[in-house]
């Protein structure tokens, strides 16, 4: 019989070869005439620099966290952050480096077809995703197989968590800086069109799409996925959680191998039917794999010869997640009642358009809340709390198809832009224009699936920790509401999403701030520039955000790390417990509500330009509203995701420190 880790490793290598046979497919395309590869060239280059120059900065952090964890732990804890902070940023890295050569060659299928441009477009979303489950699967996997003990794996979970929350907060800042930006001066001031070539902010505008959502959610999924697998298999090693179940350790990963296969053979039903449904036809694709997930879960559960309600739990994830995207297209699609809802309060100005989406983006947390504590009961009556993370790993069964569906938005939002720079025929714009409006509404579906993989992923990763607590200790430990540390800790953990998300705001807002008066400059300066005789300086606008970026990112960086180590030392074990809490409970609500608010927003404007058009009174009044919301679901609101995860992770890998040195207030 094979070893598991062994297969795991075999199956993540399929993955990554899917991957490459993507890669080959979408790069036989022809990119299109000069002046499109000339523009696609200009945001690869963009891109490409950023990525660069921050991998340069965040190395530096991860060199001196990987020889402060030499110092004070096994050697295997170090180089298992190392391997988890390399495969983070290389999977983010791939899937933007497809991203960026997709672009044009959707717009140039576009001119064949609808279908032709869609079937492009995925398969360069694919790529990521393929990329990403491939890499997390190989990384557990393979330091699974030469460290076969799970306690060794959280230096790996603690690499994969950081580097996600550098890429998502630096790469979020990118994006909405010059997106925020372009829109103030191009769209309201001086009245062009979105991806107008006289803007100077566009091409740092479509590079962010790319080093934000591509680069940014691979790099996100890519750690829920280790986390998610580390927390169910450091579960897996507790006699009292994993009592009565077989292979409690290997279960996990024997489930990341099925899922592989299932999203695999589920990007083959991507296919667009009569009714040209773009939405349907990717979710098709997201069904066929949760259906071969399924399958397969029962397969392994028969096969390990584990109770059925182990099975039941996994499909408790499936259940959630289909439940959570469903929740999150009614609230961020132009098709429903909040959409709409708020489009029309946008015909009396910007005032009644902020406070119907701020209503609409608080009305969105309650659905998916409630079903994530469903599926916590219903997991947890199944199988324990060790259901709970079966469940978490379960979930995770659809995020190759999730990942492609996410960087498919990007490529076509790049897409649009080009034809619009390029001069392209208008038809062609119309077909790019439609798969873009869909990829708004599947980015959001991608953020609040992450969200909901986080919630039930960091429960796993509590119950880890206070296992390893008790472990050191000797006692068992109870975090109670009685004990007064355990209370402030709730508070300041509460407290952390907040103060994390107003530094991603104010960097955005700062940053936009620069690019506006760049842009307004160029506009007044370079003679002809209106009347298109003249060209921008794109490289100003570029160089403007890429700093901005690197230089805000380590603040909301440090806090995640210094924050449970000072209530650790100060404070006590009992109040990192209620820190930890706080952090979760706080950063879902606040995650659920940006992600949710800036997405409906986003859309709003975009239902409005189909009716009464662009340069209308509601339009002007929407765009403000997309403009508050871009910073909302691409930058604080995903970032928290990594937030949570960071500080878990840091918990149980410190714990041993704060044990031994943490003054204990009560």
């Amino acid at each position: 019989m094979i070893e598991v880790s062994l297969l795991a490793i075999i199956i993540s290598f399929v993955a990554l070869a899917y991957a490459g046979y993507l890669s080959f497919r979408v790069m036989k395309i022809n990119p299109g005439n000069e002046k499109m590869k000339e523009i696609s060239n200009a945001i690869k280059e963009g891109a490409m620099a950023y990525m660069a120059r921050q991998y340069k900065t965040i190395a530096v952090f991860a060199l001196i966290i990987f020889l402060v964890l030499l110092k004070l732990f096994e050697t295997p804890i170090a180089l298992g952050f190392l391997l988890g902070a390399v495969l983070s940023g290389l999977s983010g890295y791939i899937g933007m480096s497809i991203s960026v050569r997709a672009n044009s060659r959707t717009a140039e299928t576009a001119k064949k077809g609808l279908k032709e441009a869609l079937d492009v477009a995925f398969q360069g979303g694919s790529v990521t995703g393929m990329a990403v489950v491939g890499l997390a699967l190989l990384a557990v996997s393979t330091f699974f197989y030469f460290y076969p003990n799970p306690g060794m794996l959280v230096g790996l979970g603690f690499g994969a968590s950081l580097i996600s929350l550098f890429a998502r907060v630096g790469g979020g800042i990118y994006t909405k800086a010059a997106d925020v930006g372009a829109d103030l001066v191009g769209k309201i001031e001086a009245g062009i069109p979105e991806d107008d070539p006289r803007n100077p902010a566009t091409i740092a505008d479509n590079v962010g799409d790319n080093v934000g959502d591509c680069a940014g959610m691979g790099a996100d999924l890519y750690e829920t996925y280790v986390v998610t697998l580390l927390a169910a298999m450091l579960l897996g090693i507790i006699p009292s959680v994993s009592a009565g179940f077989n292979q409690a350790v290997e279960y996990p990963l024997m489930l990341g191998c099925v899922a592989i296969i299932a999203s695999i053979l589920g990007t083959f039903f991507v296919k667009l039917g009569k009714s040209e449904n773009i939405m349907m036809a990717l979710y098709k694709g997201l069904i066929a794999a949760g259906i071969f997930s399924a399958v397969g879960f029962y397969a392994v559960t028969y096969y390990t010869k584990n109770p059925i309600d182990l099975f039941l739990a996994a499909i408790v994830g499936l259940v959630v997640t289909l439940l959570i995207n469903v929740i999150t297209e009614y609230y961020t699609s132009t098709k429903y009642r909040p959409v709409k809802k708020i489009a029309e309060a946008s015909n009396t100005g910007a005032g009644t358009n902020l406070i119907t989406g701020l209503a609409m983006g608080l009305e969105s947390t309650l659905l998916p809340v409630l079903v994530i504590c469903g599926g916590i009961i219903a997991a947890y009556m199944l199988a324990g709390i060790y259901g709970v993370a079966i469940a978490a790993v379960a979930m995770l069964s659809l995020t190759g198809v999730v990942i492609a569906l996410d960087s498919y938005g990007p490529i076509t939002d790049n897409a649009g832009g080009i034809a619009e720079m390029a001069g392209l025929d208008k038809k062609v714009r119309n077909i790019t224009d439609a798969l873009d409006a869909v990829g708004n509404t599947t980015k959001a579906v991608t953020k609040g699936y992450a969200i909901g993989s986080a919630a039930l992923a960091a429960l796993a990763l509590f119950a880890a920790f206070s296992h390893e607590i008790t472990a050191l200790t000797g006692t068992p430990v109870s975090f109670l509401l009685t004990n007064p540390a355990v209370l402030v800790g709730l508070f300041i953990g509460a407290l952390l999403p907040f103060i994390f998300s107003s530094l991603c705001m104010t960097a955005v807002g700062s940053s936009a701030h620069e690019i506006v008066i760049e842009v307004r400059r160029q506009f007044k300066e370079i003679k002809g520039l209106m009347e298109g005789k003249a060209k921008p300086e794109y490289g100003k606008c570029v160089d403007i955000v890429t700093k901005a970026a690197l230089r805000n990112m380590i603040l909301p960086a440090v806090l995640a790390i210094a924050a449970p180590l000072l209530v650790g030392l100060l404070l006590g074990i009992k109040a990192l417990g209620g820190l930890l809490m706080g952090v979760i409970l706080s950063g879902l609500m606040m995650a659920l509500f940006m992600s949710n608010t800036g997405a409906a927003w986003d859309n709003a404007k975009k239902l409005i330009e189909k009716g009464s058009g662009k340069g209308s009174e509601a339009h002007k009044a929407a765009v403000v509203g997309d403009t508050v919301g871009d910073p909302f679901k691409d930058t604080a609101g995903p970032a928290l995701n990594a937030l949570i995860k960071v500080m878990n992770t840091f918990a149980i890998v410190f714990a041993p420190v704060l044990v031994a040195y943490g003054f204990n207030l009560f």
